[in-house]
């Protein structure tokens, strides 16, 4: 026993200590280098009428009672069923803009080339007065199909004549959705509005989520700073690009 216990010293006067293996967020595009290279001075050069905007859809989610960690009495206890009826599923289709950190979102049926046409549509609409938007979104299938591309041409060749902004593409490279802004700003929703919920409706859901980002939005156009515990604090990672940020959190998606 107390050879055990001396050996155990010197192993930890020598410094060593029980730790978990750090993951490396990693991708295998080979052009990795130059996507971020071309986000990041993009985003370090932008102009006054150039705008900036991470795009994701969230979900789909069911609504249904969600289990966690939540103020309960002494004779409490909260339980969650184990096997339940989902009242319905939403999936959310939004776009961050990173100078003023401001969301545009809606709630989709699914995920396709129409929901991120709708979604380019709204941001051309909602910066009619920019001269150019980068739209910058991950490797998933329907943010790179034909139908996308050519919608954008055609934005692109009427954008003179609407007076709208330019739209350009600065995709993220493959595997790396730990880059994607928004993922920090969904997961942040999930846990101060879906994480321990139980919703009567869809209906009831879609409205907190609508309340949560109106109230975000509010906060950050009066104030670029975060808000003591405010419920956007949540959020597992800043609204900023950053090669060393991990926005994606698995716990709330």
């Amino acid at each position: 026993m107390t050879t055990l216990k001396s050996i155990s010293q010197v192993v930890k006067s020598a410094g060593f200590r029980w730790k978990k293996a750090r993951v490396s967020l990693t991708s295998n595009d080979p052009e990795y280098k130059e996507k971020v290279e071309a986000i990041r001075s993009t985003l370090a050069g932008l102009r006054k009428g150039e705008a900036f905007f991470s795009i994701d859809e969230f979900g789909p989610f069911a609504v249904k009672m969600r289990g966690g960690k939540s103020l309960q009495g002494p004779n409490e206890i909260k339980v969650v069923p184990q096997w339940q009826s989902s009242k319905g599923a939403l999936i959310i289709t939004g776009a961050l803009e990173l100078s003023h950190n401001q969301v545009l979102h809606f709630f989709s049926d699914k995920k396709d080339s129409t929901e991120m046409i709708k979604l380019i549509e709204l941001i051309r609409k909602s910066y009619i007065d920019h001269r150019t938007v980068y739209l910058s979104w991950d490797a998933a299938s329907w943010h790179s199909s034909t139908g996308l591309r050519d919608r954008i041409d055609f934005l692109n060749g009427w954008a003179k004549h609407d007076g709208a902004p330019v739209i350009e593409i600065l995709p993220l490279p493959s595997r790396a959705q730990f880059l994607n802004v928004i993922e920090s700003v969904f997961s942040g929703m999930a846990r101060a509005v879906i994480h321990n919920s139980d919703y009567p409706t869809v209906q009831d859901a879609k409205d907190a989520i609508n309340r949560y980002f109106e109230e975000r939005n509010q906060r950050f156009t009066r104030s670029p700073r975060r808000a003591g515990r405010a419920i956007w604090g949540k959020e597992p990672a800043p609204a900023a690009f950053l090669e060393a940020n991990n926005c994606k959190d698995s716990r709330f998606r």
